[in-house]
């Protein structure tokens, strides 16, 4: 059963369905978009039901396949892929759908199309698109931008401390997603979260918390969210153990403070581009 692009097992009974959407790929810092959409199947126990097909949008020599080889015997390839689940909550809270995929490299228009025929099928009213990007922030700093089309929403986002997004230049799935989803009536948002650009290497849970918090209030529906809040106690102390030792990271840091009150982020920017130095987490510590 299903389309060409999305091939669906099988086609839940939803009611003013909301979907999340979280991909890997470029707009993917710090692993945010598709973390929050793994811990939005986990948590809110959403069951599989339709998957996109690989062939139409995915370039092999680009994303390419996994092999998993074990003592000279080829166990499994696995493809770069796309997955929905749905949650039925039978309740006064909203259904949700939730898409974790890597981003397509082809047929972004076909893609976008294919989604939206789905959407119509299981009357989803609003689209969340998930982003992170790395900026000149502190890994200590909650910065969640945005964009939508309508200006109650964006007054609503405002309203939870969302900034609203003033960009030029190159474009992630995301954006097409919002400007062709908007032409079909679909109430649609795009959340960005904003990465340390010095700091690489595991999952902000902090941030990852703030945006489920955020989700959960723009889709009215429950999520907990204490254990991020754990991952991220335990991380933050050890990135703050590892920049007590070294004193080249401790006066990056302490220049970003400064440039952070003096409202000289642009002028910062411009002058760590070249050259900046970057913790690469994975390189001291095993996060949780």
């Amino acid at each position: 059963m299903g389309n060409q692009g999305i091939h669906i097992k099988e086609l839940p009974e939803l009611k003013n369905a909301l979907l999340i959407a979280g991909f890997d790929g470029w707009g993917n810092a710090m692993d945010l978009s598709r973390a929050m959409a793994s811990y939005l199947i986990r948590k809110l126990e959403a069951k599989y039901f339709a998957r996109i097909n690989p062939d139409l949008f995915y370039r092999y020599d680009e994303n390419r396949p996994i092999a998993n080889i074990e003592q000279g015997i080829l166990k499994s390839v696995s493809l770069p892929n796309g997955s929905f689940y749905a949650v039925r909550t039978g309740l006064d809270e909203r259904d949700i759908v939730i898409l974790k995929a890597s981003e397509p490299n082809l047929r972004w228009r076909n893609f976008t199309d294919e989604l939206f025929s789905l959407c119509k099928k299981l009357d989803i009213a609003t689209i969340i698109t998930l982003g992170s990007m790395y900026d000149n922030v502190l890994h200590t700093d909650r910065i969640i931008s945005g964009i939508t089309s309508k200006e109650d929403v964006l007054s609503k986002l405002k309203q939870l401390d969302v900034i609203p997004i003033d960009y030029h230049g190159p474009s992630a799935i995301h954006s097409l997603i919002q400007s062709e989803g908007e032409k079909r009536g679909l109430q649609c948002i795009s959340l960005w979260c904003h990465c340390p650009y010095y700091l690489q290497g595991a999952t902000h849970f902090g941030l990852l918390s703030q945006l489920g918090s955020l989700l959960s209030s723009i889709g009215e529906f429950n999520l907990d969210t204490e254990e991020l809040d754990t991952s991220w106690k335990d991380l933050n102390r050890q990135i703050q153990g590892l920049v007590e030792k070294n004193p080249e990271f401790q006066t990056m840091i302490n220049e970003l403070r400064k440039a952070k009150v003096r409202g000289s982020w642009a002028s910062l920017k411009e002058s760590t581009k070249k050259g900046s130095k970057v913790i690469s987490l994975k390189d001291f510590i095993k996060p949780g």
